[in-house]
C-alpha cells in the first residue's frame, strides 16, 4: 500500500474523521499545506471542504506575505548594491517630549525576517518580537538619541542630521549605501533617500521597528520618573491627556520647550 510524502496511506482520507482532517489542516506548517490540499480535495464531506477553503485562504495569505517581504529585500539590494547596506529611520520627530531616536540597521540577505514592515503598521507586541529578531539577525545596528534640550537649541532639522550621522557611526560598518526614509538630507556621500522606504525596503523597515521599540521603552521608563504626563501611553506625543497634563503641571525637563509654547500659552490664558 502506497504512502504519500506526509505518511498517509492511499485509503486514509475516507476513513479519517472530519474533525481530525480539519485539525490536521489547521496545524499544518506552510510547506505541508500543498500536499494536504491535494490529499483531501476529493473528499466531498462538507466539513472537509470548509476546512480546505480555510486552509487555502491561509496559504494565500502566507504566500502573499512572503512575496511582500521578498520584495523588501529585493528593493534593498536593487537600491543598495551587493555590499553592506545601512537602512536608517527616525522616531519621535513630532513628539513634544522625549528624545529624537534614529536607528541604522544592516541586514544579511538570509534569513528573511517575516513580518517586517513600517513600524506604524505593526502592533506593539509584534514590534517587540520583530525588534528582538532583528537584533539577532542584523549584521550591524546603531542607535542615536538627541535629547530635548539639544532639539530646542539646534532645531529639528539639524538634530535629525546629527542623529543619523551618529547612528551610522554607532553601527560600526563602512556601508556601500545608506538608505534613508523620506527626503535627501546630505548625511553621507552614499546616501539615497527613499519615499516610504520604511514600507518598501527591508533594512529601513527594520530600522523603523528597532527605533520605535527603543524610544517607546524609554518613554515608558520616563513615565515612572515623571508621573502625571502619560508618557507610557502618549510616548511624548501631544495626546489630549498629555496636553492637559502640561497645562496643569507645567513643563518637565524632558519636554521640548520650543514645541510646547502653544500649550503653555493656553494654560497661561486660562
Amino acid at each position: 500500500m502506497k504512502c504519500d510524502s506526509l505518511g498517509f496511506q492511499s485509503e486514509d482520507a475516507p476513513t479519517m474523521r472530519v474533525s481530525d482532517i480539519a485539525r490536521l489542516l489547521t496545524q499544518a506548517h506552510e510547506h505541508e499545506i500543498p500536499a494536504l490540499l491535494e490529499r483531501f480535495e476529493a473528499d466531498e464531506r462538507r466539513g472537509v471542504q470548509d476546512a480546505l477553503r480555510r486552509t487555502r485562504r491561509r496559504y494565500e495569505r502566507i504566500t502573499a506575505e512572503k512575496q511582500r517581504v521578498d520584495s523588501l529585500y529585493q528593493q534593498m539590494r536593487s537600491l543598495g548594491g551587493t555590499g553592506v547596506v545601512l537602512g536608517l529611520d527616525e522616531v519621535g520627530r513630532g513628539a513634544v517630549a522625549g528624545p529624537l531616536c534614529v536607528c541604522a540597521v544592516a541586514l544579511p540577505d538570509e534569513p528573511h525576517i517575516m513580518g517586517i514592515n513600517d513600524s506604524k503598521q505593526l502592533t506593539p507586541q509584534k514590534r517587540e518580537i520583530l525588534a528582538e529578531e532583528i537584533s539577532k539577525v542584523a549584521t550591524a545596528v546603531g542607535l542615536a538619541f538627541i535629547e530635548p534640550a539639544a532639539i530646542d537649541a539646534l532645531g529639528m532639522a539639524r538634530c535629525l542630521r546629527l542623529a543619523m550621522t551618529q547612528a551610522i557611526q554607532e553601527a560600526g560598518v563602512e556601508p556601500q549605501a545608506v538608505l534613508i526614509d523620506g527626503i535627501p538630507l546630505g548625511i553621507h556621500p552614499r546616501e539615497k533617500a527613499v519615499v516610504k522606504g520604511d514600507s518598501s525596503v527591508a533594512c529601513i523597515a527594520a530600522a523603523s521597528i528597532v527605533a520605535k521599540v527603543a524610544r517607546d521603552n524609554l518613554m515608558t521608563a520616563l513615565d515612572a520618573s515623571y508621573p502625571g504626563y502619560h508618557f507610557a501611553q502618549s510616548k511624548g506625543y501631544a495626546s489630549a491627556e498629555h496636553i492637559a497634563a502640561i497645562q496643569t503641571l507645567g513643563l518637565s525637563d524632558v519636554h521640548r520647550v520650543s514645541f510646547c509654547s502653544n500649550f503653555v500659552k493656553r494654560a497661561d490664558e486660562a
